[in-house]
């Protein structure tokens, strides 16, 4: 049982003040009857709520896939730069989504945001081995001795060893390498550290693949979209 002013606002109808003006005015229905007091408590899975006439689709989460921009951080709110709840509408801003992990600043690609607190923790908890892909350019020709390092484990320089990862060469040369990396962890900087550990430079960076999910090829950068009932059953299978 929730408040139905707590309801309604959360799925971005207006804030709890407005619902009370809108239950003043007789605009809102629950299950056919006139509502008098905009906190009266009901159980939104098994009510009709109406406003004005036009029923309302009651979801307690929202799964959404971003391809996040560069320059915009992983962050519910910042006093000095754009994050990627500001990239959201209203509506979705409504339900609090928070992103699944983070992307450093200046990386560009997939990034999930949810209000989803379980599905969150099942995906960014190493104990859970989900797979995150990555695209990547690097300064300097990379070799098989830079895929056994990662195979191994690279450390860090605080000292902390990572767990296994794979290190795919796509193309190598002296002036800049393309490869792909998927590792199971998200620690700060992780990527950039693992090859400032190689003496090497990260120059671009874009996560392509999260939990199996890849990143929808339609999305511009700093577009999203809600994940569809297939990606989500996707993701919550691991």
């Amino acid at each position: 049982m929730e408040r139905l002013d707590k309801i309604i606002a959360n799925l971005g109808y207006g804030s709890r003040k407005e619902v009370k003006a809108f239950v003043k005015k007789g605009l809102i229905e629950v299950d056919g009857v006139i509502v008098k007091d905009n906190g009266i408590n009901v159980d939104p899975e098994n009510v009709s709520i109406k406003i004005n006439g036009e029923e309302i689709l009651y979801r307690k989460y929202i799964y959404l896939m971003m391809n996040k921009p560069a320059g915009v951080i992983s962050a519910t709110h910042d006093s000095r730069d754009e994050t990627v709840i500001d990239l959201l509408e209203v509506d979705h801003q409504a339900f609090n989504p928070f992103p699944v992990g983070r992307l450093d600043k200046d990386t560009v690609g997939l990034l999930l945001l949810t209000n989803d607190g379980d599905l969150n923790h099942r995906l960014i908890a190493p104990k859970w081995h989900v797979d995150k892909v990555y695209y990547a350019k690097i300064n300097k020709n990379v070799d098989e001795n830079d895929q056994k390092a990662f195979k191994e484990g690279i450390v860090l320089d605080d000292g902390y060893k990572c767990l296994e990862a794979k290190l795919d060469i796509i193309s190598s040369a002296e002036e800049e390498s393309e490869v792909k990396i998927t590792i199971q962890e998200g620690k700060f900087h992780q990527i950039k550290r693992m090859f400032e550990a190689l003496n090497k430079q990260v120059v671009y960076l874009k996560r392509e693949e999260f939990g199996g999910l890849p990143l929808d090829i339609e999305l511009e950068e700093g577009e999203y979209r809600e994940l569809t009932e297939n990606e989500l059953a996707l993701l919550k299978s691991y």
